[in-house]
C-alpha cells in the first residue's frame, strides 16, 4: 500500500507539471488582458503608458522566462499577487475557500442523504409507478440549470414571492453580532437554505442514477439470491450485501465530487452573493487576472488528483478482494 501511494504521488507530480505548462500558455494566449480590460474605459492613458503597466505586471515577459518565474514561486506555494484584488494569490484563495467548502460540504450531505435511500427504492421498486416518478425526479434535476432554478426560488421565496428567505449574502447586513450565538447560527441557515438547494437538487441526479443502476445489478446477483434462500432478513440482503457490493463506484464518484465542491459554485455564489471562491474567480476570469487564475486553477488540479488518490485508497476499504502491493 505504502508502495504504491508513492508511486501515485510521484505520477501527481509529474501531472501538475504538465497541467501547470497547459495552463500557463491558455493564460498567455488570452486575447486580452488585465491593463486592457481596466484602462478600456479611460482615454487619456496612452499606448505606451499601457505598455509600462504591462511590464510592470510582468505580462510582457516571455514564455518560458515568465513560466519559470512562475514555478518557482508556485514550488514554495507564492502564485504571486492577483492583479484584481492586489493581494497574494494563496491569501485570496485561503480567505474564501472556507465559504465555498462549507456550503458545499454541506450540499453534498444532503445530496446522499437524498440521493442514496431514492437509489435504493427506485432499484427495489423497478418498474413500478415509484421508479417512474423518481426517475422522473433525476431528468429534472440534471436537466435544471443552475441559475434558472435559483431564479424560481428567489421570485418563490425571496422579496418578490413570499419574502421568508433572503436572497444575498450569508449574514442579515442590518444585525450585529457580538461572536458566535445561535441567532447568528439561524441567520447563517436562513441565508444558505436557497443556495444548498440549488446545489442539492442539480446535483443529486447523478448519485440516484449511479446508485439505482449499481443496486440493480447487485439485486440480481447469485450472492444476493442465495442470501434470500437462507432466510436472510429483506433489509440486511438490501443494505448489507447488495448496497455494499454498490460502494465501489460510488467512492470514485466521490473522488470526482471532492473538486466539484471548489469549481461547480461559481454561478451559483455569484446569484446569491456569497463571498467564495467561485464568485472570486468568476470577477478575476471577467478581468484577465491570470496570476489568480494559474493560482487557481493550480489549486483545483490538485484538489481534483487528491480526490482520485483518496479514492484509489478507500477501494481497499470498501472492496476486501482489492490488495495493493
Amino acid at each position: 500500500m505504502q508502495q504504491f501511494i508513492a508511486r501515485r504521488i510521484l505520477i501527481s507530480i509529474v501531472v501538475l507539471f504538465g497541467v501547470s505548462v497547459m495552463l500557463y500558455a491558455l493564460a498567455r494566449l488570452m486575447p486580452s488582458d488585465f491593463v486592457t480590460l481596466t484602462t478600456s474605459t479611460q482615454q487619456k492613458i496612452t499606448e505606451a503608458q499601457r505598455e509600462h503597466l504591462r511590464e510592470l505586471y510582468g505580462l510582457n515577459s516571455s514564455f518560458l522566462g515568465g513560466y519559470f518565474e512562475w514555478q518557482k514561486g508556485a514550488i514554495m506555494l507564492d502564485f504571486g499577487v492577483s492583479l484584481a484584488y492586489a493581494r497574494p494569490v494563496a491569501e485570496v484563495i485561503w480567505n474564501h475557500m472556507g465559504v465555498t467548502f462549507s456550503i458545499a460540504l454541506l450540499a453534498l450531505l444532503f445530496e446522499l442523504l437524498l440521493a442514496l435511500p431514492l437509489g435504493i427504492l427506485a432499484a427495489r421498486r423497478r418498474n413500478t409507478k415509484t421508479d417512474y416518478t423518481i426517475t422522473a425526479f433525476v431528468f429534472i434535476g440534471i436537466s435544471l440549470p443552475s441559475f434558472f432554478f435559483a431564479a424560481l426560488l428567489k421570485r418563490s421565496f425571496g422579496y418578490y414571492g413570499l419574502n421568508i428567505l433572503p436572497v444575498t449574502g450569508m449574514l442579515d447586513p442590518k444585525v450585529i453580532y457580538n461572536g458566535f450565538s445561535f441567532a447568528k447560527l439561524i441567520d447563517y441557515a436562513r441565508h444558505l437554505i436557497m443556495p444548498i438547494t440549488v446545489f442539492a437538487i442539480t446535483a443529486c441526479g447523478t448519485w440516484l442514477r449511479y446508485t439505482r443502476a449499481n443496486m440493480i445489478e447487485a439485486l440480481g446477483s447469485d450472492y444476493v439470491r442465495t442470501a434470500r434462500a437462507k432466510g436472510v432478513p429483506e433489509r440486511r440482503v438490501v443494505y448489507t450485501h447488495a448496497f455494499k457490493n454498490t460502494l465501489i463506484p460510488l467512492v470514485t464518484l466521490l473522488g470526482m465530487q471532492l473538486p466539484m465542491l471548489f469549481s461547480g459554485a461559481m454561478i451559483t455564489e455569484n446569484l446569491f452573493g456569497l463571498p467564495g471562491i467561485g464568485s472570486i474567480a468568476l470577477k478575476a476570469y471577467e478581468l484577465s487576472d491570470v496570476p489568480f487564475l494559474m493560482g487557481y486553477n493550480m489549486f483545483l488540479a490538485a484538489v481534483t488528483i487528491l480526490g482520485y488518490l483518496i479514492s484509489d485508497i478507500l477501494y481497499a476499504a470498501v472492496d476486501p478482494r482489492i490488495r495493493y502491493k
